[in-house]
């Protein structure tokens, strides 16, 4: 069971982040946001910082999906965050392994090029991310679907969206290569 302490050891742990003052928390990298907590909005009432939810970079549309799909206990989304490549995550629902793992490739995501390559040729890992190493977050999330193996279509090119098309009910599915991410807001 993480927690929003967790997420600020495991975020300060990698290289370049930078910690933006907020009621909650806020981690950047080369000014680019990779985690911070939810602000909640609910219609005519204030905006209320959740520090139980984080907001995470995952990359892509596809990826995303994925997630959502494959553990809705531990992903969700909210309407302000359709079309971007964010999930929300429910901290208390993952140990501090899979939070340092999903923190890890958000920051990977957002670091500037020679940062993450640096970083992955040095075989740097945050605190605690090699104790409880579970596979890689589009990897577990797209096996744990319950119709099988998933067949994933579309991603993102320039500052527009594909829409993703996942079929959980194949039996087989073929690898699947989407462009990389080039908008990065």
């Amino acid at each position: 069971m993480a927690d929003a302490d967790d997420v600020r050891r495991l975020a300060l742990a990698l290289p370049h982040v930078e910690e933006i003052d907020s009621d909650g928390f806020d981690f950047r990298v080369g000014g680019k946001g990779f985690v911070w907590s939810y602000p909640e909005r609910r219609p005519g009432q204030p905006r209320v910082i959740r520090t139980d939810i984080a907001v995470l970079y995952v990359g892509d549309e596809a990826e995303k999906q994925a997630l959502l799909l494959g553990e809705p206990g531990v992903f969700f989304t909210a309407p302000g965050y359709d079309g971007w490549p964010l999930v929300l995550l429910r901290l208390a629902e993952v140990d501090a392994g899979r939070l340092a793992e999903l923190v890890t490739d958000a920051w990977r995501m957002r670091a500037p090029d020679e940062l993450a390559a640096g970083f992955d040729e040095a075989g740097d890992q945050p605190a605690s991310s090699a104790a409880s190493r579970a596979p890689s977050s589009q990897h577990a999330s797209r096996s744990a679907l319950p119709g099988g193996p998933v067949t994933v279509t579309g991603g993102r090119t320039g500052r527009h969206c594909r829409p993703a098309v996942i079929d959980s009910t194949a039996r087989t599915a073929p690898p699947v290569s989407l462009p990389p991410c080039t908008y990065r807001p």
